[in-house]
């Protein structure tokens, strides 16, 4: 049995050596057939590699003998190219030559021809010279007398034709410059198209909603009452929706309402004290939007070398009119007008049109300073300096001054141009200004008076005095004196109410 099984095991030793061997030597017999296998394909690889690089060669030398070729063909072209250009530049050459020497011999004739005409000219003029001489000994006259004589004889018997023909002249003449004129000043009108509206007296606040005008309005009408007093305007609240009416004659008085009502709508808290505060606001930015129309107006003519003081006074006229037309738009439209007109006449363009824009500067003051708004003006402008060629342009446009430069005669044109365009002007309403300006100064004039307000289309003026100055009597008295004057002085229809204020304020403080 243990016999049998050693015989065993050493079959099944001998079975796996003789397996490990035989695979051995098979694997061995499958890496040389692979192997074999890869380098025949090696081979291929650089036997195809080489046949495809031949063909490449080859087809690399026939482009570039193709090329060659067409290269040398473009060469032959451009070398023939090259000498039609070079016998067509002979050929030009050649004919240049020709042609200057043909120049020269009608020249050298030209200069001898000249030379000939003056020899002519020369014994023509000795000629004439023995001619006249001739004729003086035998006339007994000398040139000049003989061409008095001639004259003579000529206005004795040809003096009413010559006047007439004279006369004929200067119509035309003028016929042709009024009608040379005519189409400068049309062209000029045609050229500007600026607005023709007039100042109004009213302004209009838009508001949120209609609920704001019971509080505008106020609790007895105090808050209204209140903000009439402070800025001296009449407030309509009346049934056109989301609007309130400004009314009042001055200009700047209406914007100062307009931004402190715009200003308590905003804020919402509409009360007595409130207002006042709101209105001396709208005061300060008044002046910063004057200074700031100054300068606009001064920068859209081109002017940049004004002193900043009196763009301050041009930015006033802003809110100041003159017939219902706005001055200070009336002074840029001028200004405008006086450069087309002072390019037209070949004239001095930026002192023509500076001289149009400050022409009214002396409105700007007027109803603080005695004297025309021309004087005052002209007396502004030499304060500051400015050019007297400047001064002398505008100082005639009302004809107070002689035209001394063509400047001063384009400026008056100028005004008379835009002052004269349908629908910028209103008589009516300047008047209707005027008088209430007149009730106003009349009020002022009285001493003790610290403001006064004509409202109510003039219907009523309203007089606020100073408390330490004037008291209650002596208010009741000031108003009657105030009444009798406007009676005396003024011409109205109806009848005017004088409303006299007298308050008096305490503040302390409690710390």
């Amino acid at each position: 049995m243990d016999n049998a099984i050693a015989i065993t095991l050493v079959k099944f030793l001998i079975a796996i050596i003789l397996g490990g061997v035989g695979g051995y030597y098979l694997r061995q017999i499958l890496m040389q057939r692979r192997k074999n296998s890869i380098e025949s394909r090696l081979k291929k690889l650089v036997e195809d590699s080489k046949t495809e690089a031949k063909e490449t060669l080859l087809e690399a030398k026939n482009k570039a003998v193709k090329i060659l070729e067409e290269a040398k063909i473009e060469e032959r072209e451009r070398m023939a190219e090259l000498r039609k250009s070079e016998e067509r530049t002979a050929r030009r050459e050649e004919s240049l030559d020709k042609k200057i020497m043909s120049l020269d011999e009608k020249e050298k004739e030209l200069q001898e021809k000249i030379e000939k005409v003056k020899a002519i000219k020369l014994e023509i003029e000795e000629f004439k010279q023995r001619a006249i001489k001739e004729l003086e000994r035998v006339s007994g006259l000398s040139g000049e007398a003989a061409k008095e004589e001639l004259y003579k004889k000529i206005e004795k018997e040809h003096g009413n034709d010559l006047a007439k023909r004279l006369r004929k002249l200067e119509e035309a003449g003028m016929e042709e410059l009024e009608q040379k004129a005519k189409n400068i000043l049309t062209t000029v009108i045609q050229r500007l198209a600026t607005s023709t509206a007039s100042e109004v007296t009213t302004t209009t606040v838009t508001i949120p909603s209609d609920d704001l005008k019971g509080k505008i309005i106020g609790r007895e009408g105090r808050n209204i009452r209140a903000l009439e007093r402070a800025a001296g305007v009449e407030i309509i609240v009346d049934d056109t929706p989301g609007a309130i009416v400004i009314s009042g004659f001055d200009p700047v008085r209406r914007h100062i309402a307009k931004n402190a009502l715009e200003a308590l709508i905003l804020d919402g808290r509409i009360q007595p004290a409130r207002i006042e505060e709101a209105v001396d606001k709208a005061r300060e930015s008044i002046e910063k939007q004057v200074k700031e129309a100054g300068e606009t107006a001064a920068f859209e003519i081109g002017a940049f070398d004004f002193d900043p003081r009196l763009l301050n006074l041009l930015g006033r006229l802003k809110f100041r009119t003159s017939y219902g037309q706005n001055v200070l738009m009336h002074s840029i439209e001028m200004a405008h007008i006086a450069g087309m007109l002072a390019t037209e006449l070949g004239a001095d363009i930026q002192i023509a049109k500076k001289g149009a824009l400050l022409h009214d500067i002396g409105k700007a003051v007027d109803h603080e300073i005695q004297g025309t708004h021309v004087e005052i003006g002209r007396r502004i402008l030499e304060k500051f300096n400015v050019d007297k060629r400047l001064i002398q342009a505008m100082q005639s446009h009302h004809e107070e001054y002689p035209y001394e430069t063509v400047e001063s005669i384009i400026v008056q044109t100028a005004d008379a141009i835009s002052a004269s365009r349908p629908g910028a002007r209103r008589d009516s309403v300047e008047n209707y200004l005027k008088r209430l300006q007149d009730l106003e100064n009349i009020a002022n004039s009285f001493e003790g008076v610290e403001k006064s307000y004509a409202i109510q289309a003039g219907r009523e003026i309203r007089i606020f005095v100073t408390p330490e100055k004037v008291s209650d009597l002596e208010a009741k008295n000031l108003a009657k004196q105030i009444a009798e004057r406007i009676e005396n002085e003024l011409k109205y229809p109806g009848e005017i109410k004088v409303h006299l204020i007298r308050e008096l304020r305490t503040v302390e403080y409690a710390r």
